[in-house]
């Protein structure tokens, strides 16, 4: 039998390559919005909150 117990095992393992994989995936996310195909579904996602105005009009449909 070894040494090591299973949580050091798995303690070992997200000491080193568990973090150096959140900080790939943290970056990845952050970075994802600036690539460069992203400029339409960046666009629509800014316009998203105007899909329903009403163009001036209260919330009783008088203008």
């Amino acid at each position: 039998m070894s040494g090591h117990s299973t949580y050091e095992t798995l303690r070992h393992f997200a000491d080193s390559w568990g973090l150096a994989a959140m900080v790939l995936t943290f970056l990845a996310l952050c970075f994802w919005p600036f690539r460069p195909g992203a400029r339409n579904d960046n666009e629509a996602a800014a316009n998203l909150i105007f899909a329903e105005d009403s163009h001036g009009d209260d919330d009783n449909g008088e203008q």
